[in-house]
């Protein structure tokens, strides 16, 4: 019995096409970090609430959405990045990988410096507690926290390329390894604030804002110091005239990325205008518990990423086809094990948050609906983004950010918290009817005009 286990794991282990053992391997590692990952996750909400009140906790998860905001001004080279690397590797190319990775860092710095300066000289003549509709929270200026939270992401931004190289390399479970560390000194700094401090939004927006950057540069010093020192970027190597070949893509992903932005981060800024920031944490609570499915579907998504581009280079449409199929049934089992949590949602609450937060059973449902549509969509947004037919994507994620906006302020205002939910899955649905579509167009290969683009 034993030894035919082992015969099982090692065929499982050592079996397939290369691309698919690397997917294999990434997975498993990925899972692994990521459980942790999502275990800290789940202990650091009730642990932050407790050491600052529910509506101070809400102030910060909707700063922190703003802050998200400025992913955007990446202009997609990240992604770019990681498309034109991997496409590079495939090929070859260590010469074009040190330039793009040179210029990528290069252009991020200098938008870095440029968002922290614009926030600093004009952030300071707006009055942040009436925007974020905090008076009834807080007594004294929030602005500091603001730019607190502002500087520690413009050091994160510039330091981030690191990830698209991880996954460029099929190593997402490295970059997955970079954010996990980052949780845990995040929570032994908050567990060390709960022991020998008061409750403080400025001690818990230092913590949490200011531990992933360290990780993020240890992380940047020691893997291009090692691993990849053939690609570690270097002054020479920096070519603004290969931005344009970044952003053939990067520039499409740029517009999808602030799309995705407003669809996914305007609820909690929304939520606080509306309702106020005590809504923004029952909101982000049910948000936490559900999401437990999107890491899961992102940790199996991930690494195909990546090996979409490395299959479409080589024109392995046989390969792309399959590995769809193998998704979409993942995605069954994924939704059973939603309607579990879902099922026990208000148990888990109870144990979990001991009564500070009430969390509504339609609100359960409700997001229980939404991340299974998002998993739905992820199956075939990395797909196209692999394999960078990007123009229907660019086209519906930007369209239904601008409709969503509308839709979740009416329904917040008719339907209460949940609206809001409600909004982002009809976009999502929508969405992925099209994409859905157009995938299937090219592995059979017949999508042609737009459909191939």
């Amino acid at each position: 019995m034993i030894s035919y286990l082992k015969s099982k794991v090692q065929g499982f282990w050592n079996g397939g096409h290369e691309r698919t053992l690397k997917i294999k391997r990434n997975i498993i590692y990925t899972l692994l970090i990521k459980g942790a990952g999502v275990l800290i996750g789940f202990i650091l909400i009730p642990m932050t609430i407790g050491y600052v009140t529910k509506g101070q906790y809400g102030i910060w998860l909707t700063i922190a959405s703003l802050v998200m905001w400025m992913n955007t001004f990446d202009i997609g080279l990240s992604n770019g990045l990681r498309n034109k690397m991997a496409h590079s590797l495939a090929l070859g190319e260590r010469d074009n990988i040190v330039k793009y990775i040179s210029t990528t860092y290069a252009i991020l710095f200098l938008i870095s410096v440029t968002i922290f300066l614009a926030f600093f000289l004009v952030g300071s003549f707006f009055d942040w507690n009436q925007m974020l509709n905090v008076k009834d929270t807080v007594s004294y200026n929030i602005w500091p926290i603001v730019l607190i939270a502002i500087g520690s992401f413009c050091v994160q931004f510039f330091l981030q390329p690191i990830n698209s190289v991880l996954m460029a390399a099929h190593q997402p479970f490295k970059s997955s390894l970079i954010l996990l560390l980052g949780q845990v000194l995040t929570f032994v700094i908050i567990l060390l604030l709960t022991m020998f401090t008061h409750g403080s939004l400025f001690f818990l927006v230092f913590a949490v804002a200011g531990s992933p950057l360290v990780v993020f540069l240890f992380a940047n010093i020691y893997l291009y110091s090692t691993e990849f020192k053939l690609y570690a970027p270097k002054f020479s190597f920096i070519d603004f005239g290969s931005a344009r070949s970044l952003l053939s893509t990067g520039g499409v992903f740029f517009f999808i990325q602030m799309g995705a932005v407003v669809l996914y981060q305007t609820d909690n800024i929304l939520i606080t205008r509306t309702l106020g920031p005590d809504e923004v944490t029952t909101f982000n609570v049910a948000y936490k518990y559900f999401s437990l499915i999107s890491v899961i579907f992102s940790i199996i998504m991930t690494p195909y990423w990546s090996a979409f581009t490395d299959a479409a280079a080589k024109n392995d449409w046989g390969w792309i086809k399959h590995s769809l199929k193998k998704m979409r049934m993942i995605w069954v089992y994924v939704g059973v094990l939603t309607t579990i949590l879902y099922l026990f949602s208000s148990i888990f609450y109870q144990l979990w948050l001991h009564g500070k937060v009430d969390v509504p059973n339609f609100l359960s449902l409700n997001m229980a609906i939404f991340v299974l549509t998002v998993a739905w969509q992820s199956i075939y947004a990395y797909t196209l983004n692999g394999i960078g037919k990007l123009r229907i994507q660019l086209i519906f994620v930007v369209g239904t950010a601008i409709l969503n906006i509308p839709l979740s302020i009416v329904l917040i205002h008719w339907i209460g918290v949940s609206g809001s939910v409600i909004a982002n899955t009809v976009m999502v649905l929508l969405m992925n009817v099209i994409f859905t579509y157009q995938v299937n167009l090219i592995v059979k290969q017949k999508a042609a005009g737009v459909w191939n683009k």
